[in-house]
């Protein structure tokens, strides 16, 4: 049995409270505990003081905001009450299935959406007991310099596999960053960055207190689909976001927007580009799901970071992109 290193946890009531205590050198946010717990039992992390985010009621809502035309979520709601919330599942499928396919119901009901949108990124060289890591000497991320992933190279590629984020980032999704001293919000697309060992841009005393998802414009169909070894439990080894916005609610209707954010390849999401040609193309075409299925594979290239071939991965990513596709043009 892995123990939790000796650390100090502050139980704050209230948000000024919680957002003071992070000003502490090495202070780390815990929330569920789901990512954060398992990794510092195997010694990823060892800070001098825990801010638990469990009594800051504040963070727990979700809310229809028709002045800014976004809906408002919390980032302490559980992905259990994201995936059950009732404007989610109405306007929002995409997420809701995302979020309620994380894990196993009880991850679930512990999990946030704030964690699960600042997960730490994995590796199987890294996610592993310190003992372990000893054997090999360590890499970028654990005690060592040197990639086993990618020999020679400078930049850790531990893979984001957070289900909710290349969903949120289809969907336009941004953040609320708050800090004691002000907040400022950060498109989600514009939070990650290509480095394992620091894959966001958020601040070390910075919180994530909010989502901010722009309210459906259009008619659109929206899908997310993830490959993992188990139904449930394991992490995505590869997963695709898709948001097509029609000229009619309709699966005949043209398509006039789109966008397809591919998961688990590196420390951040990759949108897939170079897709205007389908624009005016009906989405019930079969060129459509032939094509961006296509364009996935071409742009991305999976990489040995988590368990599974990486050229099959690149397979199953071309697979289950095609098979969203069709899911999404049957769909009434």
């Amino acid at each position: 049995m892995l123990r939790l290193p000796q650390l100090r946890v502050a139980t704050p009531d209230d948000l000024d409270d919680a957002l003071a205590l992070l000003r502490t050198p090495g202070a780390r946010v815990v929330a569920g505990g789901t990512d954060i717990l398992p990794n510092l039992k195997h010694r990823l992390d060892r800070p001098p003081l825990l801010v638990s985010l469990s009594r800051v009621g504040a963070l727990r809502t979700i809310v229809r905001d028709q002045t800014a035309g976004v809906l408002r979520i919390g980032a302490g709601v559980t992905l259990t009450e994201l995936s059950e919330h009732p404007d989610v599942r109405a306007f929002f499928p995409s997420l809701a299935d995302a979020a309620g396919r994380v894990a196993s119901p009880l991850i679930r009901n512990m999990g946030t959406i704030g964690g699960n949108i600042n997960l730490d990124t994995r590796c199987r060289y890294v996610n592993q007991t310190e003992f372990w890591r000893s054997a090999i000497g360590g890499c970028l991320k654990s005690e060592g310099s040197v990639c086993h992933v990618v020999p020679g190279g400078r930049n850790c590629v531990a893979a984001m596999s957070s289900d909710c984020v290349p969903v949120l980032i289809s969907l336009d999704g941004a953040l609320l960053l708050r800090t004691a001293d002000g907040q400022r919000e950060i498109p989600l697309d514009a939070y990650y960055q290509a480095d394992g060992t620091n894959h966001t841009v958020r601040g070390a005393d910075e919180l994530t207190t909010e989502i901010r998802v722009p309210w459906p414009g259009r008619p659109r169909r929206t899908g997310y689909s993830k490959w993992s070894v188990r139904k449930s439990i394991d992490f995505p080894l590869v997963s695709v976001a898709l948001r097509f916005d029609l000229e009619r609610d309709a699966s005949n209707a043209p398509i006039v927007g789109l966008r397809v954010v591919v998961g688990v390849l590196g420390a951040r999401p990759r949108e897939v580009t170079r897709l205007d040609d389908l624009l005016g193309v009906p989405l019930d075409d079969p060129k459509v799901a032939r094509a961006v299925a296509d364009r996935v594979h071409q742009q991305c290239k999976p990489l040995g970071n988590v368990p599974y071939e990486a050229p099959y991965r690149r397979e199953m990513l071309r697979v289950h992109t095609r098979r969203a596709i069709e899911a999404l043009v049957s769909a009434r």
